[in-house]
């Protein structure tokens, strides 16, 4: 599937590793290919960057409007910079180096080092499936009106079945037009009727807290939103895709503006769920209660559109997070893996995606309310979220991989940031927990 980082094929360009290639910027590549262009290369950023709103994005937000109304707004704006330049840089490293980050990682630091990586992703990676497979299961109860866990075995084999009898492409298709689903969020935001003023002091100019529960619900926010199979399913696309390096200001177009509509959803659904769950001081812990959060688009039929968007993240997000874990196993253990494989070329590959679901099928049904395991997903993503943000950064600067086509020293700087930032408030989190 994907190359070694030595075997890279840069179209004719002679290997300087002394020096950094720059990278286009955004309005250089507008210049270049045109508007209408990039609209029809949104592809593989656009589908990482959305599955970023998966159920766990959307029940953790609905948890911090509750609980902070508006209060964390501001942090959801600064998302929007830290998320995209990560994206951007793994859409590079993907483009650059034909191989996931993964396999980059095992090749160039060591087994040891890769087992590190594998580990991390794959703690956060299942924990989320369970957690967006019960976030599914809780949506079709809500329109079928039966218990949630009637629902979750039915659908997580109908994201298995699609993952297996569909390509790559058809996928990718099919993904790209559950994306519009999200503008009952966007709607949701104005039809609330918040008090736009107080929006938009808390968030342009915010007043800071440190008490435990902004902490905790910054940390939820950021682990949800910065979980690392969004970024490594980004290098993954790439080298599936195996894009040639001359479109390499496209694919970096993509990511960003794939980021770009990640954040602005996550913005509106904290400002719809503050003007309702959180001006009301409504608690949530169930999607029904959560479903409240839609009452001025539709009234009564409030929980049939959140049900809706709920299924709608599910979907986008579980054949995503199925498909990494697959592929980060297929790179470690060298397995001929790919969507676009015969199921009988790739029978490891296949069973991997197959015990992912199972798994998350099995911690689904532990107990936990659906939109609590969800939040409590969100804060473990935090947590696990900068050792894999480590590798990505070291990898987008070793010349051994990037050769010539290193990420610039501006984009590894914002990136670095948001690593420590990520780290210093899950140091604070477990501080607060375990002594203070």
């Amino acid at each position: 599937m994907a190359g070694g980082p030595h075997a890279l094929e840069d179209e004719g360009s002679e290997d300087r590793p002394a020096e950094d290639q720059p990278s286009p910027s955004p309005l250089a590549t507008v210049r270049a290919y045109g508007p209408l262009t990039i609209l029809k290369a949104l592809g593989p950023g656009l589908i990482s960057g959305a599955s970023d709103n998966d159920p766990t994005t959307v029940a953790s937000i609905a948890v911090i409007g509750a609980t902070t109304v508006y209060g964390l707004s501001w942090l959801t704006i600064l998302l929007l910079p830290m998320l995209a330049s990560i994206q951007v840089i793994s859409a590079q490293v993907g483009v650059v180096a034909k191989q996931g980050l993964q396999r980059a990682v095992r090749g160039t630091y060591g087994r040891g080092w890769g087992l590190l990586l594998l580990i991390s992703v794959l703690a956060v990676n299942v924990v989320t499936l369970a957690a967006d497979l019960e976030a599914g299961a809780a949506s079709l109860s809500l329109l079928f009106h039966r218990p949630w866990q009637w629902f979750v075995i039915p659908f997580g084999v109908a994201a298995l079945g699609m993952l297996v009898l569909g390509s790559y492409d058809e996928v990718q298709r099919v993904l790209r037009y559950v994306l519009f689903v999200f503008v009952a969020y966007v709607v949701s935001a104005f039809v609330a009727h918040p008090n736009w003023g107080q929006v938009l002091h808390q968030t342009l100019l915010p007043p800071i807290s440190f008490h435990p529960v902004y902490i905790q619900a910054a940390l939820a926010l950021l682990g949800t939103t910065l979980t690392s199979y969004a970024y490594v399913w980004e290098t993954i696309e790439e080298a599936e895709e195996r894009t040639p390096l001359r479109r390499l200001g496209l694919a970096r177009a993509d990511a960003g503006f794939g980021m770009f509509f990640a954040v602005a959803v996550f913005w509106f659904i904290l400002i719809s769920t503050g003007a309702t769950l959180g001006v009301h001081h409504q608690k949530v812990d169930t999607a029904q209660q959560a479903a409240q959060a839609l009452t001025p688009v539709a009234g009564p039929l409030a929980g049939y559109i959140f049900a809706i968007g709920l299924l709608a993240s599910a979907i986008l997000a579980v054949p995503v997070l199925a498909a990494t874990t697959a592929y980060i196993l297929g790179e470690e253990f060298g397995w001929r893996r790919g969507l676009s494989e015969k199921v009988g070329r790739a029978r490891r590959f296949y069973t991997a995606l197959g015990a992912a679901v199972l798994l998350g099928i099995v911690i689904s049904f532990a107990g936990i309310s659906p939109i609590r395991i969800l939040f409590v997903s969100g804060i473990i993503g935090g947590l696990g979220t900068p050792i894999s943000l480590v590798f990505l950064l070291l990898i987008a600067r070793d010349q051994r991989v990037m050769r010539r086509y290193r990420v610039g020293r501006l984009l590894t700087a914002m990136g670095w940031g948001t690593a420590v930032l990520v780290a210093a408030v899950s140091v604070y989190f477990l501080y607060q927990t375990f002594v203070g």
